[in-house]
């Protein structure tokens, strides 16, 4: 297939849904062109790794001050922030410009970031009156998720933003998934949760994320006793309150058995509270910041952590951990978005005492530390291996073009 693939953002390691997209749809024989939004020097760097692969990039910068300016023409127009954040009008004549001069099989357009160049390229196409189906990737339903962070969030920025964006978002995102030929979410979950928010039926199809499974793997080598690790990117709200839940609420429990045991919290930007829980547990808790390959800690330490609170979609540091054998403790939170079979791959916590259990049982047994590392690698093996995932992204891309054409010929 010919794909017009569009990412307000530069897909990276980080932003793994889109990488991962575009890297296997690439590997599985599709066309593809890439249309996205650098805003560093090292981000546009980066573009060279899909044109190594084939893929054609369109990129253009997005400067502070674009930012600035689109967050300003937001606030008054009541729709959410976020949706025009990203809003660069020199990429948006060059999509129109492609509309025109390509052939495409497919437009697919990513996150709230990226809808407003969707609902751009849905009415360019149709006033051409031409049959491309527009695949909007919602990726979350990002109302649930505020909505569970107004009662439960820990950040301050977090608290703020949710206050402003929520209502925003809720009456948004329930219009924009009437808008599309398809509409994709990571979970059953976030299905749900925009089903709620539209006065009519939408396509929306459930594409859940997968793990490089190359890349993410086990080694031999021993690992570190009595090592927690918590990871992701410790700027974002979700992971700030988890962290402070972890430190404070589920760690007094495990030091009082085990005054040893050690806590990488891992991932670039953490906030002042993230690092000041390293400055009062300086024995125990390591904030990293950055690091140049998450694996390193996922591979040597004991348990992989994730005391998420609120969230929406599928957790991906629940599935990295497990593709590289890393036993999982989790809250019930993050089980929703996951496969039938999840219950014999990792543990659930509900609260903080039993989340401590958890750990300190699979600290202190080494028997079950090697079941779970052998059950949470076959679970994504089986569920979450993204040559499978990128096979049906294409089959929904075929069944929205299929009817496309089908509505066309009742018309005519």
């Amino acid at each position: 297939m010919r794909i017009l693939f569009v990412a307000p953002y530069v897909p990276t390691l980080i932003r793994v849904r889109p990488y991962n997209f575009v890297h296997f749809l690439a590997q599985r024989g599709h066309t593809l062109m890439l249309a996205t939004l650098w805003e560093t020097e090292q981000e546009r760097a980066a573009l060279a790794e899909f044109e190594a692969l084939g893929i054609e990039v369109v990129a253009e910068p997005l400067t502070r001050n674009d930012k600035l300016r689109n967050l300003a023409a937001a606030l008054p127009s009541g729709k959410p922030l976020q949706a025009n954040f990203c809003w660069q009008p020199t990429l948006a004549r060059k999509l129109d410009q492609l509309i025109g001069a390509r052939s495409f099989d497919a437009v697919h357009v990513e996150h709230l970031r990226g809808s407003r160049y969707a609902v751009h390229l849905k009415s360019a196409i149709s006033n051409r009156q031409s049959k491309i189906p527009v695949v909007w990737d919602s990726v979350d339903s990002i109302t649930h998720l505020f909505e569970q962070a107004a009662r439960q969030s820990q950040s301050v920025k977090g608290k703020l933003m949710t206050s402003l964006e929520l209502p925003r978002t809720r009456r948004y995102e329930g219009w924009l998934a009437e808008q599309f030929d398809r509409v994709l979410v990571t979970s059953p979950v976030d299905k749900a949760a925009l089903e709620k928010l539209t006065p009519g039926p939408a396509p929306i199809r459930v594409v859940p994320n997968g793990v490089d499974l190359n890349y993410f793997s086990p080694c031999n080598e021993p690992r570190e006793s009595d090592t927690l690790v918590f990871s992701g990117k410790m700027s974002y709200h979700a992971n700030v309150t988890a962290a402070l839940f972890l430190v404070n609420d589920i760690m007094p429990a495990v030091w009082a058995r085990k005054p040893a045991v050690k806590l990488w919290i891992v991932g670039k930007d953490p906030t002042p509270d993230v690092q000041a829980l390293a400055t009062r547990n300086p024995n125990n808790v390591i904030v990293t910041g950055s690091v140049p390959d998450m694996r390193t800690y996922l591979r040597k330490t004991s348990v992989a952590v994730v005391p998420v609170v609120y969230g929406a979609g599928i957790q991906n540091k629940v599935l990295e951990a497990m593709a590289c054998g890393t036993p999982v403790v989790t809250s019930d939170k993050t089980t929703g978005s996951l496969q039938p079979g999840y219950e014999d791959a990792l543990r659930v916590a509900k609260d903080a005492e039993s989340f401590a259990l958890g750990a300190l049982h699979l600290l202190d047994d080494a028997n079950e530390r090697a079941r779970l590392s052998k059950a949470g690698r076959r679970y994504v093996e089986a569920h979450h291996d993204w040559n499978v995932i990128a096979d049906r992204l294409a089959s929904i891309y075929g069944e929205a073009g299929d009817t496309l054409t089908q509505n066309a010929k009742r018309k005519a």
